[in-house]
């Protein structure tokens, strides 16, 4: 394959021992550079993909197995690599008794300081779900390491049968930048699609839109919040407060979006939306505003897909163009 090369290259740049530029690392230094490589390999992995996306049907299926199990070699490699550089710093993945070991890991790579308390000493509440959230963004990380196997197989699978739901409708997937945007951004494309240009929002203001809708109907939101445990009922802060708290953070972080700011945005945007996914039925929201012509290449209806084994980092959102 003509990528074998440039895979050389990736390996030599995201996997390479890099004790020649320097003879010792920090802890924080090591976790941000596991960090950075992580990155790099999922941007690499979109931009094969693409590249994989040229030529005949028969050609794009053939590249696209050899990009997957490149993919799966360079994943396995960069696990090996990290686990034996973590190994150092006195982190195990082994089971037994290294729960507690594998929390401080976990909470390290999210960029949380790890520190001993005190056993007197009280955590508050809103520390407690700061550090729960922390560690579950951390923990999408990690799986790219300990389940990147599975997941390559499961994705697979997934990606074929949204190919198989999308092709008759002559549609396909748009590649989406894989983080915590990726649902905004995926919006953001669409409405450019639609209105044949530029985005008239960013996929910031989209969130803010998304932020300022559920304030404005909080009565419609706030049960699917608790409902859903977005908002821990255990807390020294108000329910009021606490739901507040969640829609700063739509509006001002990199949170993951879902079904709540989905809901929050087809009403913003007088908009029919339509989820495809390999994995789940297709979902659609805003009936209300669903054209008469239908879904397809004229429609001017959002069309997203939802891949749940995307880049080990589960939930992950792209748009969904013409062929």
């Amino acid at each position: 394959m003509e990528d074998t090369q440039e895979i050389d290259e990736v390996q030599e740049e995201v996997i390479s021992d890099k004790t020649s530029e320097k003879e010792e690392e920090t802890r924080d230094e090591v976790l941000a550079r596991h960090r950075k490589e992580i990155s790099q390999l999922q941007k690499k992995e979109v931009e094969m993909k693409k590249q994989a996306a040229r030529g005949s049907k028969a050609e794009q299926k053939t590249k696209k197995k050899q990009v997957e199990e490149e993919v799966s070699q360079l994943s396995t490699k960069l696990k090996e690599k990290h686990a034996k550089e973590l190994s150092t710093l006195g982190y195990s993945t082994g089971n037994g008794n290294e729960k507690s070991n594998l929390d401080n890991l976990v909470k390290a790579i999210a960029g949380v300081t790890v520190s001993t308390q005190p056993e007197n000493t009280k955590v508050s509440k809103a520390k407690q779900r700061r550090d729960k959230r922390a560690q579950q963004e951390a923990e999408r990380e990690l799986r790219i390491q300990a389940e990147q196997n599975d997941i390559i197989s499961d994705r697979m699978v997934e990606n074929e049968k949204l190919e198989r739901k999308l092709k008759p409708l002559g549609l396909t997937v748009c590649e989406i930048k894989p983080d915590g945007h990726c649902l905004y951004r995926a919006l953001e494309n669409q409405l450019g699609h639609l209105s044949g240009g530029k985005s008239p929002y960013t996929f910031q203001e989209l969130r803010q839109l998304a932020a300022a809708y559920m304030r404005k109907h909080t009565s419609d939101f706030l049960p699917f919040c608790l409902s859903e445990n977005l908002i821990e009922g255990d807390s020294d802060e108000s329910i009021a407060q606490r739901f507040e708290n969640y829609c700063k953070e739509v509006e001002s972080t990199a949170i993951w979006g879902g079904q709540l700011e989905l809901g929050a945005l087809t009403h913003c945007l007088k908009k029919h939306i339509v989820i495809f996914s390999g994995s789940f039925p297709d979902v659609e929201m805003g009936k209300e505003y669903k054209p008469v012509h239908g879904i397809g290449s004229s429609s001017s209806s959002i069309m997203l897909s939802y891949h749940k084994h995307a880049f080990g980092l589960g939930e992950h959102y792209n748009s969904v163009v013409s062929t």
